[in-house]
């Protein structure tokens, strides 16, 4: 039998098997560029396995950690949207909300439903994860990692390698696909351990904690509580225009005021067609777009937001106004 060939892990610093191109094993993992998946990567790849990573776009979350994360590690990536699945979940999610409009559970599900419709039709042996056990308490606990295997019909079939040793074995390591021996038993929601690996990885970047969700945040749920119950078919650009501004409804019309000079700016670059750009003549104050038809009952209502938010106006301020056509 001929011997197969080495070759030097630098991540590892030792010998490992090199596998022919006809044995490798490849495994879709979901990546969000945060410590945890870049180190989930790093740990399959050093057992040989070809690696891709995962990342979803919505309008509430973008690629753009992901993308970033995965070129200065060396991760191949590809990027999928979720947008219309994913405000369907948040509309109406079967499993509940968090502190906001988070629906955690369900949107991890979607995550991993999509990912397995990719896996299999694209002949992947397994899919992983960056999940940690106990960090996220709301979907990364072990009734939820339970709960979402089980409705993605998944059941032993994710593999975790940050929390493995403290997971039931999957059968992906079973069937000898992963050495269970090289995975990890990560929990909790402290990064010493992860920083110690990254370490020991040789790995030069990865983000600092984030902030966390958008949809976790009390004020942007609030505006997107209000504009689903107002607006039946929103477009992209409504999801952006949830993250700025101070936001007004008159009936079925929109009125944004920008609350700085900067976000001034970002409500002129956001309008599209149809909507209107109010602002005060002569005196600086805040931009106001109108989403709607601006008739009179609109006009007046966006005249006396502005004036009660531009401080040297008074009651005879014009107004500049120009439709985005």
């Amino acid at each position: 039998m001929k011997k197969k060939k080495e070759y030097f892990s630098s991540n590892l610093k030792k010998i490992i098997p090199k596998v022919e191109p006809s044995e490798y094993k490849k495994a879709l993992l979901l990546f969000s560029g945060g410590l945890d998946s870049i180190l989930a990567a790093k740990i399959l790849e050093a057992q040989g396995i070809d690696v891709t990573a995962l990342t979803f776009v919505s309008y509430f979350f973008d690629a753009e950690q992901a993308q970033k994360s995965a070129k200065k590690n060396n991760v191949r990536l590809r990027r999928e949207d979720i947008s219309r699945a994913h405000l369907q979940i948040i509309k109406k999610p079967k499993f509940g909300y968090g502190a906001g409009m988070n629906p955690c559970i369900d949107c991890h599900l979607l995550m991993l439903i999509t990912a397995k419709k990719i896996a299999e039709k694209e002949k992947y042996d397994f899919i992983a994860t960056g999940e940690v056990l106990g960090q996220r308490p709301m979907s990364q606990n072990m009734r939820a990692l339970n709960l979402i295997e089980k409705k993605a019909g998944m059941v032993g079939k994710i593999l975790r390698p940050l929390s493995a040793k403290n997971l039931p074995e999957t059968k992906i390591e079973k069937t000898g696909i992963v050495d269970r021996k090289t995975l990890q038993g990560i929990s909790g929601r402290s990064r010493k351990e992860q920083i110690a690996l990254a370490k020991k990885f040789k790995i030069k970047y990865y983000p600092s904690p984030a902030g966390g969700c958008v949809l976790t945040e009390s004020e942007y749920s609030k505006k997107l509580r209000e504009f689903l119950e107002n607006i039946k078919k929103p477009k992209p650009s409504d999801f952006d225009l949830l993250r700025i501004g101070r936001h007004f409804w008159v009936g079925k019309t929109k009125i944004i005021l920008g609350r700085n000079h900067e976000e001034n700016l970002k409500l002129k670059k956001i309008a599209e067609k149809g909507d209107t750009l109010v602002e005060p003549e002569d005196v600086p104050g805040p931009t106001a777009l109108v989403r709607g038809n601006l008739n009179k009952t609109i006009h007046d209502a966006t005249r006396r937001l502005l004036l009660r938010y531009t401080k040297s106006a008074d009651d005879g301020f014009e107004l500049k106004i120009s439709s985005k056509k």
